[in-house]
């Protein structure tokens, strides 16, 4: 990205990587903390312009695919002029009210994107050297001098990213997290350039999603039934709202363990646990021998696939509890039938290829946890994706030695499990990943398309999700983002990232502190 160019009235020049800016040259020494994260080029000098906010706007270059009414980029021109110029409170620009107005010239900055998203959701394949993420490079630039004017120095930016996937997972079934707290993490995944929410929607304590076709699920299965779930209205606010930052939403729908909440709402479908040969009351996973479970999951699945349009959907398979599957009569003599002897994984085999087949069928590339791959490798499929989340380093490694070589896409959770705390900045544990160092071929290397940083919800909702999450998950952005070669410094990454904690608590996300400190704007309150 070339930040700047000089112009008099009637020229223009244009910089190789698409932006423009036209402004007055001003000379000083300051300059910003820097880009988190790092571009892979990024190259500053001293020279600066001053930037006025009535005199300064965005537009589309010439040759750009997207003109005006693109309205992921209008949008985005109209957020992050507030995010450049906070203190700019005026409701209309005046470009010649300034007393020297002959001297102020028209300050333009030109975006040019190669590709027409405008209609469109982000997906697998969207370009990411421009739109958002350029953005917000080029907000992380600019700058304030201590009477507060604006200056942004002379910079050349070349940038793209390391992985495809970078993404945040959030739990919303063992605490509910209200829309807009979802919507504050989607923002500041933007800022860090995190491109997937991944949203672990239900699971065991509570399942919050409503559904049009089967909406006792939600009635029955969440906390409650009006004021902790997410409507069809809630749901598609999350989608517009990441796909305006250029965020894919990525639902999961874990099973057939981790689904208690389920079996509230819909009669037959878990499996009754049996002890000393009669039903004990209690009940396990869902029941993988019966054809009105695959009937069910097909019909739930089939509107899912309709209201999250991303083309990837989770369907878990971790943490299958096989106990209640052996006290089950029914389920035992449906294995001898089917051949499977005494074997349980072949039995959550069996149910995760029916499973996969439908979600084949409705044109979505299934994302499963890596128990599905570790016993069962028959089910896996190079159209897959599997998801490591054991955070054993030592493990972790030889899961992408080993999955990487039977020709699957992976994408690495196990070293972010960012739920977990200690005292100190264990942002280094983060920042410190090498996702590749792993023995394999480039090819197999080439099979990572990315990781993701989890925040499971045990002991998080609301009050504390932000602070948890936020700088600490960045530190995570950074090592997807980045070259890992110019990156591998927690002593050299700590003053941008400091800065870059500032500049999220100013833009109003309650990140914590990395360490003894302050900010020269900082947090407001709520």
């Amino acid at each position: 990205m070339g930040v700047m160019s000089t112009v008099s009235s009637g020229q223009h020049t244009r910089p190789m990587c698409y932006l423009l800016l036209l402004m007055i040259l001003q000379l000083g020494l300051h300059t910003a903390e820097g880009v988190w994260p790092l571009p892979q080029t990024l190259i500053s000098s001293t020279e600066r312009f001053h930037l006025s906010p009535q005199a300064f706007y965005f537009g589309y270059g010439r040759q750009s695919a997207a003109q005006q009414g693109c309205s992921v980029l209008d949008a985005a021109f109209k957020r992050y002029f507030a995010l450049i110029f906070p203190d700019y409170t005026s409701g209309r620009w005046n470009l010649f009210s300034d007393k020297n107005e002959s001297k102020i010239l028209l300050q333009i900055c030109l975006f040019s994107v190669d590709h027409n998203d405008c209609d469109g959701y982000p997906n697998e394949s969207s370009s990411e050297r421009c739109k958002h993420k350029r953005l917000e490079s080029f907000s992380q630039l600019v700058y304030q001098d201590d009477f507060g004017s604006y200056f942004v120095n002379k910079t050349d930016i070349k940038d793209f990213p390391r992985f495809q996937f970078r993404g945040i997972l959030l739990d919303t079934s063992r605490h509910y997290l209200p829309v807009q707290a979802i919507l504050k993490t989607l923002d500041a995944m933007a800022y860090s350039k995190f491109n997937v929410f991944h949203w672990h929607i239900v699971d065991d304590p509570s399942f919050p999603y409503q559904s049009r076709t089967f909406p006792d699920l939600s009635s029955k299965g969440a906390f409650h039934p009006m004021t902790h779930i997410y409507t069809q209205s809630d749901v598609r606010r999350v989608i517009s709202h990441a796909r305006m930052r250029g965020i894919r939403v990525l639902p999961e729908f874990d099973s057939p363990g981790h689904t208690k909440s389920w079996g509230k709402g819909q009669p037959d479908l878990l499996t009754p646990c049996y002890k000393g040969g009669i039903p004990s009351g209690t009940f396990g996973p869902i029941n993988p021998a019966l054809p009105s479970t695959y009937h069910f999951m097909a019909t739930l699945f089939k509107e899912v696939s309709v209201v999250f349009p991303d083309s990837y959907i989770h369907l878990g398979g971790d943490e299958v509890d096989f106990s209640c599957w052996k006290s089950n009569p029914y389920v035992r003599a449906f294995m001898q039938k089917m051949g499977f002897g005494s074997d349980f994984t072949k039995l959550e085999a069996f149910y995760m290829e029916n499973i996969v087949n439908i979600t084949s069928a409705l044109n979505k590339t299934s994302i499963v946890w890596q128990d599905v791959f570790d016993y069962h490798e028959r089910v896996s499929t190079p159209q897959q994706i599997t998801h490591i989340n054991y955070e054993v380093r030592s493990t972790y490694y030889a899961e992408l030695s080993r999955m990487t070589k039977a020709g699957m896409r992976v994408v690495l959770a196990a070293p972010w499990y960012i739920n977990h705390i200690s005292y100190g900045q264990d942002w280094h544990n983060y920042y410190t990943v090498q996702p590749l160092n792993f023995s394999g071929t480039e090819e197999q290397k080439k099979l990572v398309i990315g990781g993701e940083v989890c925040m499971w919800g045990e002991y998080v909702d609301a009050t504390n999700l932000t602070p948890r999450l936020w700088p600490r998950a960045s530190a995570a952005a950074e090592r997807l983002w980045s070259d890992e070669k110019q990156t591998s410094n927690v002593d050299m990454a700590f003053p941008r990232l400091q800065d870059f904690r500032c500049k999220l608590v100013r833009r109003g996300i309650q990140a914590e502190p990395l360490y003894v400190g302050h900010c020269k704007q900082e947090y407001q309150g709520i």
